[in-house]
Protein backbone atom coordinates (compact mmCIF):
# COMPACT_ATOMS: atom_id res chain seq x y z
CA UNK A 1 0.00 0.00 0.00
CA UNK A 2 1.23 3.42 -0.97
CA UNK A 3 2.42 5.90 1.93
CA UNK A 4 -0.44 8.60 1.33
CA UNK A 5 2.27 11.24 2.36
CA UNK A 6 4.80 10.63 -0.40
CA UNK A 7 1.48 10.53 -2.94
CA UNK A 8 0.85 14.18 -1.61
CA UNK A 9 4.82 15.49 -1.76
CA UNK A 10 6.01 13.67 -4.89
CA UNK A 11 3.13 12.17 -7.29
CA UNK A 12 5.23 12.38 -9.65
CA UNK A 13 7.57 10.05 -8.46
CA UNK A 14 4.87 7.49 -8.24
CA UNK A 15 3.50 8.28 -12.35
CA UNK A 16 7.23 7.62 -12.76
CA UNK A 17 7.41 4.26 -11.43
CA UNK A 18 3.89 3.51 -13.15
CA UNK A 19 5.44 4.00 -16.33
CA UNK A 20 8.75 2.00 -15.67
CA UNK A 21 6.55 -0.89 -14.78
CA UNK A 22 4.91 -0.28 -18.34
CA UNK A 23 1.22 0.99 -16.70
CA UNK A 24 -0.70 3.78 -16.82
CA UNK A 25 0.00 6.97 -13.98
CA UNK A 26 -4.34 6.99 -13.96
CA UNK A 27 -4.19 4.64 -11.13
CA UNK A 28 -2.02 7.41 -9.40
CA UNK A 29 -4.48 10.59 -10.53
CA UNK A 30 -7.54 8.13 -9.32
CA UNK A 31 -5.66 7.91 -5.60
CA UNK A 32 -4.85 11.23 -5.60
CA UNK A 33 -8.76 12.11 -5.87
CA UNK A 34 -9.99 9.49 -3.70
CA UNK A 35 -7.73 10.74 -1.07
CA UNK A 36 -8.91 14.23 -1.66
CA UNK A 37 -12.51 13.32 -1.58
CA UNK A 38 -11.86 11.37 1.97
CA UNK A 39 -10.21 14.54 3.32
CA UNK A 40 -13.15 16.79 2.34
CA UNK A 41 -15.58 14.46 3.43
CA UNK A 42 -14.03 13.91 7.32
CA UNK A 43 -13.25 17.43 7.61
CA UNK A 44 -17.25 17.89 6.14
CA UNK A 45 -18.46 15.76 9.03
CA UNK A 46 -16.24 16.91 12.24
CA UNK A 47 -17.23 20.75 11.41
CA UNK A 48 -21.13 19.34 11.65
CA UNK A 49 -20.02 17.21 14.73
CA UNK A 50 -18.18 19.73 16.37
CA UNK A 51 -21.40 22.02 15.45
CA UNK A 52 -23.51 19.34 17.08
CA UNK A 53 -21.47 19.58 20.11
CA UNK A 54 -21.46 23.31 20.25
CA UNK A 55 -25.69 23.25 19.89
CA UNK A 56 -26.07 20.72 23.04
CA UNK A 57 -24.39 23.35 25.15
CA UNK A 58 -26.69 25.98 24.34
CA UNK A 59 -29.61 24.00 24.72
CA UNK A 60 -29.88 24.02 28.08
CA UNK A 61 -29.61 27.38 28.57
CA UNK A 62 -32.06 28.47 25.53
CA UNK A 63 -35.87 29.10 26.05
CA UNK A 64 -38.61 30.19 24.34
CA UNK A 65 -38.34 31.26 20.53
CA UNK A 66 -34.60 30.45 20.59
CA UNK A 67 -34.49 26.80 22.22
CA UNK A 68 -37.21 26.17 19.24
CA UNK A 69 -35.02 27.08 16.89
CA UNK A 70 -32.13 25.20 18.44
CA UNK A 71 -34.28 22.06 18.29
CA UNK A 72 -35.58 22.86 14.54
CA UNK A 73 -31.36 22.72 13.71
CA UNK A 74 -30.62 19.78 15.99
CA UNK A 75 -32.87 17.91 13.98
CA UNK A 76 -31.54 18.83 10.46
CA UNK A 77 -28.19 18.61 11.74
CA UNK A 78 -28.46 15.12 13.26
CA UNK A 79 -29.45 14.12 9.35
CA UNK A 80 -26.64 16.04 7.80
CA UNK A 81 -24.08 14.24 10.67
CA UNK A 82 -25.37 10.90 9.88
CA UNK A 83 -25.13 11.46 5.93
CA UNK A 84 -22.05 12.80 6.29
CA UNK A 85 -20.46 9.79 8.85
CA UNK A 86 -21.98 7.58 5.61
CA UNK A 87 -19.67 9.65 3.73
CA UNK A 88 -17.17 9.38 4.98
CA UNK A 89 -17.36 5.34 5.03
CA UNK A 90 -17.97 5.37 1.55
CA UNK A 91 -14.85 7.92 0.80
CA UNK A 92 -12.65 5.72 3.31
CA UNK A 93 -13.99 2.27 0.82
CA UNK A 94 -13.07 4.42 -2.23
CA UNK A 95 -9.46 5.71 -0.92
CA UNK A 96 -8.38 2.00 -0.07
CA UNK A 97 -9.87 0.53 -2.96
CA UNK A 98 -7.60 2.95 -4.99
CA UNK A 99 -4.32 2.67 -2.93
CA UNK A 100 -4.57 -1.13 -3.13
CA UNK A 101 -4.86 -0.32 -6.96
CA UNK A 102 -1.78 1.19 -6.98
CA UNK A 103 1.73 -1.54 -6.76
CA UNK A 104 4.71 -0.58 -4.76
CA UNK A 105 7.17 2.35 -5.89
CA UNK A 106 9.82 1.08 -7.81
CA UNK A 107 13.55 1.29 -6.21
CA UNK A 108 15.94 3.77 -8.37
CA UNK A 109 18.17 1.54 -10.78
CA UNK A 110 15.77 -1.25 -11.53
CA UNK A 111 15.81 -2.14 -15.38
CA UNK A 112 12.56 -0.57 -16.85
CA UNK A 113 10.37 -3.02 -19.62
CA UNK A 114 9.28 -6.17 -19.25
CA UNK A 115 9.70 -10.28 -18.49
CA UNK A 116 12.38 -9.90 -21.19
CA UNK A 117 14.32 -6.86 -20.46
CA UNK A 118 16.06 -8.30 -17.55
CA UNK A 119 20.03 -7.02 -17.04
CA UNK A 120 22.41 -9.94 -16.01
CA UNK A 121 24.46 -9.08 -13.06
CA UNK A 122 27.08 -12.32 -13.31
CA UNK A 123 27.25 -15.86 -14.48
CA UNK A 124 28.83 -18.42 -11.39
CA UNK A 125 29.75 -22.01 -12.00
CA UNK A 126 31.04 -23.89 -14.82
CA UNK A 127 28.50 -26.14 -17.32
CA UNK A 128 28.69 -29.11 -17.49
CA UNK A 129 30.07 -30.32 -21.15
CA UNK A 130 27.17 -32.68 -21.84
CA UNK A 131 26.91 -34.13 -25.75
CA UNK A 132 23.36 -35.25 -25.26
CA UNK A 133 22.04 -34.41 -22.06
CA UNK A 134 18.81 -35.60 -20.57
CA UNK A 135 16.52 -34.00 -19.17
CA UNK A 136 15.07 -34.28 -15.33
CA UNK A 137 12.51 -36.23 -16.38
CA UNK A 138 14.08 -39.35 -18.30
CA UNK A 139 17.45 -39.34 -15.53
CA UNK A 140 13.92 -39.09 -12.77
CA UNK A 141 12.39 -41.83 -14.10
CA UNK A 142 15.13 -44.04 -14.88
CA UNK A 143 16.17 -43.45 -10.85
CA UNK A 144 12.56 -44.55 -9.93
CA UNK A 145 12.40 -40.62 -8.19
CA UNK A 146 9.95 -39.17 -10.06
CA UNK A 147 6.61 -40.47 -11.15
CA UNK A 148 4.73 -38.41 -13.20
CA UNK A 149 2.57 -40.65 -14.53
CA UNK A 150 0.78 -41.88 -11.56
CA UNK A 151 0.85 -38.47 -9.95
CA UNK A 152 -1.48 -37.72 -13.08
CA UNK A 153 -3.69 -40.36 -12.49
CA UNK A 154 -4.45 -39.78 -8.78
CA UNK A 155 -4.62 -35.77 -9.41
CA UNK A 156 -4.44 -34.90 -12.89
CA UNK A 157 -2.20 -32.65 -15.29
CA UNK A 158 1.17 -30.78 -13.07
CA UNK A 159 1.03 -32.94 -10.63
CA UNK A 160 3.72 -35.81 -9.61
CA UNK A 161 4.83 -38.26 -6.95
CA UNK A 162 8.74 -38.17 -5.81
CA UNK A 163 9.40 -41.53 -4.84
CA UNK A 164 12.88 -43.00 -2.80
CA UNK A 165 15.76 -41.28 -3.83
CA UNK A 166 13.65 -38.39 -5.23
CA UNK A 167 11.52 -37.92 -1.48
CA UNK A 168 14.84 -38.46 -0.10
CA UNK A 169 16.73 -35.04 -2.33
CA UNK A 170 14.26 -33.01 -1.92
CA UNK A 171 14.31 -33.74 1.79
CA UNK A 172 17.88 -33.41 2.50
CA UNK A 173 17.54 -30.18 -0.10
CA UNK A 174 15.34 -28.72 2.66
CA UNK A 175 16.72 -29.88 5.74
CA UNK A 176 20.14 -28.35 4.26
CA UNK A 177 18.43 -25.15 3.40
CA UNK A 178 16.75 -24.90 6.81
CA UNK A 179 19.95 -25.40 8.54
CA UNK A 180 21.71 -22.94 6.60
CA UNK A 181 18.94 -20.36 7.91
CA UNK A 182 19.22 -21.40 11.35
CA UNK A 183 23.03 -21.11 11.90
CA UNK A 184 22.38 -17.37 10.11
CA UNK A 185 19.80 -16.51 13.42
CA UNK A 186 16.78 -17.42 11.56
CA UNK A 187 13.82 -19.24 13.45
CA UNK A 188 12.72 -22.02 11.72
CA UNK A 189 8.64 -21.89 11.15
CA UNK A 190 6.35 -24.48 9.71
CA UNK A 191 3.38 -22.08 8.95
CA UNK A 192 -0.26 -23.12 8.03
CA UNK A 193 -1.06 -23.39 4.02
CA UNK A 194 -4.24 -21.67 4.44
CA UNK A 195 -4.91 -18.36 5.27
CA UNK A 196 -7.76 -15.42 5.76
CA UNK A 197 -8.28 -13.48 2.99
CA UNK A 198 -7.13 -10.27 4.75
CA UNK A 199 -3.63 -11.50 4.73
CA UNK A 200 -3.34 -12.94 1.26
CA UNK A 201 -4.67 -9.59 0.03
CA UNK A 202 -2.14 -7.76 2.41
CA UNK A 203 0.49 -9.63 0.82
CA UNK A 204 -0.51 -8.42 -3.09
CA UNK A 205 -1.56 -11.53 -3.90
CA UNK A 206 -4.98 -11.22 -4.41
CA UNK A 207 -4.73 -7.98 -7.37
CA UNK A 208 -2.99 -9.29 -10.69
CA UNK A 209 -1.72 -12.46 -9.40
CA UNK A 210 -5.25 -13.57 -8.17
CA UNK A 211 -5.81 -16.37 -11.00
CA UNK A 212 -2.97 -18.41 -9.80
CA UNK A 213 -4.34 -18.75 -6.22
CA UNK A 214 -6.43 -21.43 -4.98
CA UNK A 215 -9.74 -20.69 -3.30
CA UNK A 216 -11.66 -22.38 -0.90
CA UNK A 217 -14.96 -20.99 -1.23
CA UNK A 218 -17.00 -22.91 1.13
CA UNK A 219 -14.95 -21.52 4.35
CA UNK A 220 -13.34 -18.50 2.19
CA UNK A 221 -9.45 -19.42 2.61
CA UNK A 222 -6.64 -19.21 0.66
CA UNK A 223 -3.97 -21.99 -0.28
CA UNK A 224 -0.83 -20.18 0.00
CA UNK A 225 1.74 -20.05 -2.85
CA UNK A 226 4.53 -19.53 -0.84
CA UNK A 227 4.99 -19.14 2.93
CA UNK A 228 5.74 -15.64 2.51
CA UNK A 229 1.95 -14.56 2.92
CA UNK A 230 1.71 -16.67 6.41
CA UNK A 231 4.87 -14.82 7.45
CA UNK A 232 4.09 -11.71 6.68
CA UNK A 233 0.51 -12.54 8.09
CA UNK A 234 2.55 -13.69 11.29
CA UNK A 235 3.21 -10.18 12.75
CA UNK A 236 0.26 -8.32 10.89
CA UNK A 237 -1.50 -5.98 13.69
CA UNK A 238 1.19 -5.50 16.12
CA UNK A 239 3.99 -3.38 17.07
CA UNK A 240 7.70 -4.88 16.81
CA UNK A 241 9.44 -3.27 20.23
CA UNK A 242 12.77 -4.21 19.42
CA UNK A 243 13.78 -3.76 15.61
CA UNK A 244 17.27 -2.45 15.76
CA UNK A 245 18.38 -5.76 13.91
CA UNK A 246 16.21 -7.08 11.31
CA UNK A 247 13.67 -10.22 12.84
CA UNK A 248 14.42 -13.14 10.20
CA UNK A 249 12.33 -16.36 9.52
CA UNK A 250 12.37 -19.33 7.53
CA UNK A 251 9.69 -21.11 6.79
CA UNK A 252 9.12 -24.58 5.32
CA UNK A 253 6.03 -25.22 3.87
CA UNK A 254 3.93 -26.91 0.81
CA UNK A 255 2.87 -24.55 -1.55
CA UNK A 256 0.27 -24.23 -4.20
CA UNK A 257 -0.41 -22.53 -7.59
CA UNK A 258 -3.26 -22.94 -10.40
CA UNK A 259 -0.43 -21.88 -12.89
CA UNK A 260 -3.23 -19.91 -14.70
CA UNK A 261 -2.32 -18.67 -18.10
CA UNK A 262 0.39 -21.21 -18.28
CA UNK A 263 -0.99 -24.02 -20.89
CA UNK A 264 0.79 -26.03 -23.01
CA UNK A 265 4.13 -24.31 -20.85
CA UNK A 266 6.65 -26.88 -19.52
CA UNK A 267 3.82 -29.37 -19.02
CA UNK A 268 7.28 -32.18 -19.00
CA UNK A 269 8.40 -32.63 -15.58
CA UNK A 270 8.15 -30.95 -12.41
CA UNK A 271 9.52 -27.48 -13.52
CA UNK A 272 6.07 -25.82 -13.18
CA UNK A 273 3.30 -27.64 -11.49
CA UNK A 274 0.42 -27.11 -8.81
CA UNK A 275 2.27 -28.33 -5.68
CA UNK A 276 5.48 -28.43 -4.28
CA UNK A 277 7.59 -27.94 -0.85
CA UNK A 278 9.59 -25.04 -0.39
CA UNK A 279 11.81 -22.95 2.61
CA UNK A 280 11.52 -19.53 2.24
CA UNK A 281 13.41 -16.88 4.11
CA UNK A 282 11.26 -13.75 4.85
CA UNK A 283 12.90 -10.67 7.22
CA UNK A 284 11.35 -8.13 9.11
CA UNK A 285 13.08 -4.65 9.29
CA UNK A 286 13.55 -0.96 9.30
CA UNK A 287 13.22 1.02 6.11
CA UNK A 288 16.56 2.43 6.26
CA UNK A 289 17.97 -1.45 5.94
CA UNK A 290 15.95 -2.89 3.83
CA UNK A 291 18.23 -2.29 0.94
CA UNK A 292 21.10 -3.96 2.53
CA UNK A 293 19.09 -6.54 3.75
CA UNK A 294 18.02 -7.50 0.47
CA UNK A 295 21.95 -8.19 -0.56
CA UNK A 296 22.17 -10.34 1.92
CA UNK A 297 18.89 -12.54 1.16
CA UNK A 298 20.53 -12.78 -2.28
CA UNK A 299 23.91 -13.48 -0.77
CA UNK A 300 22.61 -16.03 1.41
CA UNK A 301 20.74 -18.00 -1.72
CA UNK A 302 23.76 -17.93 -3.70
CA UNK A 303 25.15 -20.10 -0.71
CA UNK A 304 22.58 -22.41 -1.22
CA UNK A 305 23.29 -22.90 -4.97
CA UNK A 306 27.43 -23.17 -4.49
CA UNK A 307 26.45 -25.97 -2.23
CA UNK A 308 24.61 -28.59 -4.31
CA UNK A 309 27.04 -27.33 -7.00
CA UNK A 310 24.64 -26.15 -9.98
CA UNK A 311 26.05 -23.09 -12.62
CA UNK A 312 24.00 -19.88 -11.95
CA UNK A 313 23.07 -16.50 -13.03
CA UNK A 314 21.86 -13.64 -11.28
CA UNK A 315 19.35 -11.37 -12.98
CA UNK A 316 17.84 -8.05 -11.77
CA UNK A 317 14.53 -7.92 -12.46
CA UNK A 318 12.93 -5.09 -14.63
CA UNK A 319 9.97 -3.26 -13.30
CA UNK A 320 7.24 -4.77 -15.68
CA UNK A 321 7.75 -8.23 -13.95
CA UNK A 322 8.25 -7.83 -10.39
CA UNK A 323 4.68 -7.84 -9.65
CA UNK A 324 2.26 -5.65 -7.30
CA UNK A 325 4.43 -6.03 -3.88
CA UNK A 326 8.20 -5.68 -4.74
CA UNK A 327 10.22 -2.58 -5.51
CA UNK A 328 13.29 -4.48 -7.09
CA UNK A 329 13.50 -8.42 -7.09
CA UNK A 330 16.71 -10.12 -7.79
CA UNK A 331 16.30 -13.57 -9.59
CA UNK A 332 18.90 -16.70 -9.41
CA UNK A 333 18.79 -18.87 -12.38
CA UNK A 334 20.04 -22.25 -13.01
CA UNK A 335 21.51 -23.77 -15.94
CA UNK A 336 19.29 -26.51 -17.28
CA UNK A 337 21.56 -29.12 -20.02
CA UNK A 338 18.29 -30.19 -21.87
CA UNK A 339 16.92 -26.91 -22.22
CA UNK A 340 20.19 -25.27 -23.17
CA UNK A 341 19.49 -21.97 -20.91
CA UNK A 342 18.93 -20.44 -17.50
CA UNK A 343 15.78 -21.43 -15.66
CA UNK A 344 14.60 -19.27 -12.27
CA UNK A 345 15.80 -21.56 -8.93
CA UNK A 346 15.45 -18.42 -6.42
CA UNK A 347 13.67 -14.88 -6.11
CA UNK A 348 14.22 -12.70 -3.82
CA UNK A 349 11.92 -9.23 -3.47
CA UNK A 350 12.51 -5.88 -1.58
CA UNK A 351 8.76 -5.08 -0.33
CA UNK A 352 9.73 -2.05 1.68
CA UNK A 353 7.02 -0.71 3.49
CA UNK A 354 4.74 -1.94 0.97
CA UNK A 355 3.05 -5.37 2.78
CA UNK A 356 2.96 -3.89 6.32
CA UNK A 357 1.44 -0.93 5.49
CA UNK A 358 -1.39 -2.97 4.26
CA UNK A 359 -1.32 -5.65 7.56
CA UNK A 360 -0.36 -2.68 9.62
CA UNK A 361 3.04 -4.03 11.00
CA UNK A 362 4.44 -1.45 13.00
CA UNK A 363 7.87 -1.19 15.03
CA UNK A 364 8.40 1.20 18.21
CA UNK A 365 11.59 3.32 17.29
CA UNK A 366 14.47 5.19 19.87
CA UNK A 367 11.73 8.05 20.24
CA UNK A 368 9.13 5.62 20.98
CA UNK A 369 7.19 6.49 18.48
CA UNK A 370 5.66 3.92 16.15
CA UNK A 371 7.02 3.16 12.29
CA UNK A 372 5.74 1.08 9.64
CA UNK A 373 8.31 -1.50 9.13
CA UNK A 374 10.02 -2.78 5.83
CA UNK A 375 9.52 -7.09 4.78
CA UNK A 376 11.81 -8.67 2.29
CA UNK A 377 11.23 -12.49 1.50
CA UNK A 378 13.56 -15.09 -0.40
CA UNK A 379 13.59 -18.53 -1.95
CA UNK A 380 15.95 -20.81 0.07
CA UNK A 381 15.48 -24.09 -1.77
CA UNK A 382 12.25 -25.76 -3.80
CA UNK A 383 11.32 -28.66 -5.47
CA UNK A 384 12.20 -27.32 -8.65
CA UNK A 385 15.94 -27.38 -7.60
CA UNK A 386 15.60 -30.94 -8.20
CA UNK A 387 15.55 -30.36 -11.96
CA UNK A 388 19.01 -28.55 -11.94
CA UNK A 389 20.70 -31.18 -9.79
CA UNK A 390 19.65 -33.92 -11.63
CA UNK A 391 20.39 -32.68 -15.39
CA UNK A 392 23.70 -30.66 -14.20
CA UNK A 393 24.92 -33.74 -12.09
CA UNK A 394 24.41 -36.78 -14.49
CA UNK A 395 26.63 -38.98 -16.36
CA UNK A 396 26.63 -40.56 -19.30
CA UNK A 397 25.76 -43.99 -18.08
CA UNK A 398 22.66 -42.11 -16.57
CA UNK A 399 23.30 -42.15 -12.81
CA UNK A 400 23.33 -38.89 -10.81
CA UNK A 401 26.44 -37.65 -8.35
CA UNK A 402 25.10 -36.05 -5.71
CA UNK A 403 26.53 -32.86 -4.54
CA UNK A 404 29.10 -33.41 -1.34
CA UNK A 405 26.56 -31.05 0.82
CA UNK A 406 22.93 -33.45 0.25
CA UNK A 407 25.25 -37.12 0.62
CA UNK A 408 24.63 -37.62 4.19
CA UNK A 409 21.30 -36.60 3.58
CA UNK A 410 20.45 -38.94 0.67
CA UNK A 411 22.69 -41.58 2.51
CA UNK A 412 24.52 -42.01 -1.08
CA UNK A 413 27.05 -39.79 -3.26
CA UNK A 414 25.80 -41.64 -6.78
CA UNK A 415 21.90 -42.01 -7.74
CA UNK A 416 21.63 -45.01 -9.99
CA UNK A 417 19.37 -46.11 -12.82
CA UNK A 418 17.48 -49.28 -11.24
Amino acid sequence: MIDLKLLRDDPDLLRASQRVRGESSEKVDTLLAADASRREAVARFEGLRAEQKQLGKQMPKATGDERAALLARTKTLSDDVKAAQTAVTAAEEALRAAQLAVPNLVEEGVPPGGEDDYVVLRQVGQRPDLDDPRDHLELGEALRAIDVERGVKVSGSRFYFLTGLGAMLQLGLLNLAIQQAAAYGFTAVIPPVLVKPEVMQGTGFLGEHATEVYRLEADDMYLVGTSEVPLAGYHAGEILDDLAEPRRYAGWSSCFRREAGSYGKDTRGIVRVHQFDKVEMFSYCRPEQARDEHGRLLAWEEEMLAKVEIPYRVIDVAAGDLGTSAARKFDCEAWIPSQGRYRELTSTSNCTTFQARRLNIRYRDERGHTQIAATLNGTLATTRWITAILENHQQPDGSVKVPTALQAYVGTDVLKPR
